[in-house]
């Protein structure tokens, strides 16, 4: 019987190993990009011999020719294929129900605990962790809360959710296992009522909430239609979400003047950058993570400055389910320019949208989250929309977005959004306006993670 979760982690060495607060922005945050490298390269070699071990990886590497051996450091990583979802869902197909990518037949000792993605782009993904890589995912977000400022004083509220999703487990450990924080994991809306949730962050003085930045628009309407002032009767002095292309200030305005921070990770590997206080790009925790931005369609590295598929190693994974080479099929850039907070570690935008829902209308590349920010700017907008990309009779392809409104009746409002849509993204749309609450069926805003934003019927 393997021993368990608690008998197979150090706390006190992960902390050493990789440090958080002050440890952590006067230590390894700080670290000459020298030094770095040399750690990623330790680090990495380790999980490449580790991927060795399993089946998928040996059938993955060796359809590229790759033997062991021919991987000796991060100078050879372009020699290595990528995967992504679709590649383990295939492992998981031949091998269910967990597939080969694990490696747990080679280490019997490790206790596993398994959870699934949320199913936002498809069929839910099995996910594996062991425990020390799972509680070092759990000390590296806690070392993005406190970099953002989260202290023992705060009460936080969760609207991750549960279930056999990695989301609000993941918070919960986090929060509970490498801070002092009151946390109050309520989950999604489907989990505690929208109403109750900002019931329970009046009574109990929350000053910290995290979740998606989709769904706290959401409760923060609920609070005006139920009679709360945020600011007073729910005064939260930050918010860390992850903010996609969301207006920050337009958030921060709904919640009272909150402090808004980001931070980026995916439920395979964990949290991969967060930003600081100083709000000048995600930092990529690179003792952790290596981390690739590669061309859409090439795959190869992007020009400086340039959008591409963020790709990610993960250096800490090397129990169970070690990962080289994950295509998240998010796309980010990288920050330019030297760190206000004297860190060394690379920083990205954060996320700027999927690859792979990504439509294609007259030659333009459409990622539908950039709608956001953009349909924000007209202060009819209520937050949600859905976009629905399709082909009619003729061969012609479009795009109609329906926009949840204050006025649906509205037709110079509609026109309105049509033309701030046209100009910002190239090409002119359908718009359809809807009252509150009209889309939620189609976007599962008070159900899912990740609510969905576009149906492609072409």
């Amino acid at each position: 019987m393997n021993a368990p979760y608690f008998n197979q982690i150090d706390g006190a060495a992960l902390a050493a190993a990789y440090p958080l607060g002050d440890d952590f922005t006067e230590g390894v945050g700080r670290i000459s990009r020298d030094a770095l490298r040399a750690l990623q390269e330790e680090r990495f070699r380790r999980i490449v011999a580790r991927a060795w071990q399993i089946p998928f990886y040996q059938r993955l590497w060796g359809a590229a020719g790759l033997a062991p051996g021919d991987i000796a450091g991060l100078d050879d990583i372009e020699k290595i294929p990528v995967f992504d979802k679709a590649d383990l869902m295939a492992s998981i197909e031949a091998a269910p129900p967990l597939g080969d990518f694990h490696g747990i037949e080679s280490a019997p000792e490790v206790r596993p605990i398994v959870h699934t993605t949320s199913g936002t782009t498809g069929a839910p993904q099995t996910l594996i962790y062991g425990p020390r890589s799972r509680e070092l995912q759990n000390l590296l977000l806690a070392r993005v809360y406190r970099l953002q400022g989260l202290v023992d004083s705060d009460v936080v509220h969760s609207v991750y959710g549960f279930g056999m999703i990695n989301g609000g487990h993941y918070i919960r450990e986090t929060i509970l296992h490498w801070t002092g924080a009151m946390l109050l994991p309520a989950g999604t809306g489907n989990e505690t009522s929208s109403a109750q949730q900002v019931a329970l962050m009046a009574r109990f003085g929350v000053t910290w909430i995290v979740g998606f930045a989709d769904y706290l628009k959401r409760l923060a309407a609920v609070a005006e239609a139920e009679g709360l002032t945020l600011g007073a009767d729910i005064s939260p002095r930050a918010i860390s979400c992850h903010l996609g292309l969301e207006d920050r200030a337009f958030l921060s305005a709904q919640w009272g003047g909150a402090a808004i921070y980001d931070w980026y990770g995916v439920g395979d590997t964990g949290v991969i950058a967060g930003e600081g206080p100083d709000q000048d790009g995600l930092y990529v925790m690179e003792d952790a993570h290596y981390l690739e931005l590669l061309d859409i369609d090439s795959g190869r590295p992007v020009a400086e400055g340039e959008r591409g598929d963020m790709v990610v190693s993960v250096l800490s994974k090397d129990d169970l389910y070690p990962i080289i080479r994950f295509n998240t099929h998010d796309v980010s850039r990288r920050r330019a320019g030297y760190s206000a907070l004297g860190l060394s570690f690379d920083r990205i935008d954060g996320f700027l949208g999927r690859s792979d829902n990504m439509v294609k209308l007259k030659g333009i590349n459409i990622f539908p989250q950039a709608f956001a920010p953009i349909l924000e700017s007209e202060p009819a907008f209520l937050g949600e929309f859905f976009c629905r990309a399709w082909r009619n009779a003729a061969g012609g392809e479009g795009m109609t977005v329906e926009i949840e409104c204050a006025a649906p009746d509205d037709t110079a409002l509609a026109e309105s959004f049509v033309r701030l849509l046209r100009e910002r993204v190239g090409i002119t749309m359908e718009v359809v306006l809807c009252p509150p609450g009209a889309l939620a069926a189609k976007t599962g805003i008070e159900s899912r993670q990740k609510p969905i934003r576009l149906k492609d019927e072409r």
